[in-house]
């Protein structure tokens, strides 16, 4: 094994455990995990946002925000579609706007 390899396997082992020891002290969030810290349910999130903009949900994901932690709720009314963000905490609506650009968000930059 040349000079080269032997660094570059040193360094890979070297980020690798970097990255486990980070991971153990709660620097990264599982997402998935984080949905049990919510006080409401997502279905409450969800039926919060059909009536809000009196149409029906096609998508719902759960986020982190300036906010704290939000149901953004992608709502169909009629020919227009709207982003409905409702508190995960409260269950309040923390804001809606219609989505004009692609009609989905993966492009949309609100945070």
């Amino acid at each position: 094994m040349n000079r080269y390899s032997k660094f570059s396997l040193l360094a890979a082992t070297i980020a690798a455990a970097g990255t486990v020891a980070y991971a153990a002290q709660g620097g990264m969030e599982n997402d998935a995990m984080a949905i049990t810290k919510a006080k409401i349910p997502l279905a409450q999130a969800v039926t919060t946002a059909e009536q809000y903009a009196n149409g029906k949900a096609s998508r719902t994901e759960y986020e982190n925000s300036r906010q704290g932690w939000v149901f953004d709720v992608e709502v169909v009314s009629g020919a227009k579609v709207f982003d409905v963000r409702v508190d995960a905490d409260k269950g309040t609506i923390i804001s809606s706007a219609e989505d004009k650009a692609d009609r989905d968000d993966d492009h949309d930059k609100e945070d």
